[in-house]
């Protein structure tokens, strides 16, 4: 794979020598000019002399993760724009905490060698071609829709503030039906039964993680006249798995009694 002005390479951050392997070589035959080190700090001295197209990282490293290496990355303003994505185990907080500090994208190391190498192929191209949203292709050229037993919302939320998109994304799990307008990349505005607002978004975000299934559909262009959402995304999907976490506890107590 090629991107334009220079070769496609990766710098891989990974301790277990295996793993890195496989990922090496399917990234390889996706077309990439793998680098592999086992060192982040050595890593990071590479980024001064042969700058690569994204840094894929392991979270779990003992010296530092993929969350520390985004902001010391970013920190310099000549790597502001280097994607840095995270490899981790799946679980839901990691995935906002990845975004939280800075990467681009985050996937679970679970999944086989050629679907972490198709994703990251996937990324690099959106970000040269413009949206073309990660694990998802397009129905039509007007809308975007997908299951959320396959793709998470917070991560479906995360690449529509990322591409700056306007339009809004229709929600539909078991007993709710949503909707979020997002304009340039930030939601506006948001409705869930009689909520709307931050409310509604926090509503829609903790129902989908407990019921873990729903598809969803982003309609290009649609706008709102209302603006009722004031927090960032960020926040808002925080204080959803606060929450979340916190009714768990709640439920897992009240079990116990």
């Amino acid at each position: 794979m090629s991107l334009p002005g220079r070769a496609a390479k990766i710098l891989l951050i990974d301790t277990n020598v295996y793993f890195a392997k496989r990922l090496g070589d399917a990234l390889k035959h996706e077309g990439f000019d793998v680098v592999s080190s086992t060192q982040p700090a050595y890593a990071l001295t590479m980024l001064e002399y042969d700058t690569p197209s994204a840094i894929l990282c392991a979270t779990n490293l003992r010296e530092m993760g993929a969350l520390e290496i985004a902001q010391i990355v970013h920190a310099d303003p000549k790597n502001a724009a280097l994607p840095v994505i995270a490899l981790g185990d799946g679980n839901q907080r990691a995935l906002m905490e990845a975004f939280q500090a800075g990467c681009e994208d985050y996937i679970d190391r679970k999944r086989s060698p050629a679907v972490i190498a198709a994703h990251i192929k996937s990324l690099l191209l959106s970000k040269v071609e413009g949206f073309q949203p990660t694990q998802m292709l397009p129905q039509a050229d007007t809308s975007l829709s997908g299951s959320l037993t396959h793709h998470d919302l917070p991560g479906v939320i995360q690449l529509l503030v990322q591409a700056r998109q306007t339009g809004a994304l229709h929600i539909n799990a078991t007993g709710l039906d949503g909707v979020m307008f997002f304009d340039a990349g930030e939601i506006s505005h948001a409705e869930c039964g009689a909520l709307f607002g931050d409310e509604a978004v926090i509503h829609i975000l903790k129902s989908c993680v407990q019921n873990g299934e729903g598809v969803y559909k982003f309609l290009y262009g649609s706008s709102s006249g209302q603006r009722t959402v004031l927090r960032s995304s960020t926040d808002l999907m925080l204080d959803a798995m606060r929450e979340f976490d916190e009714s768990q506890r709640d439920m897992a107590d009240k079990e116990a009694q």
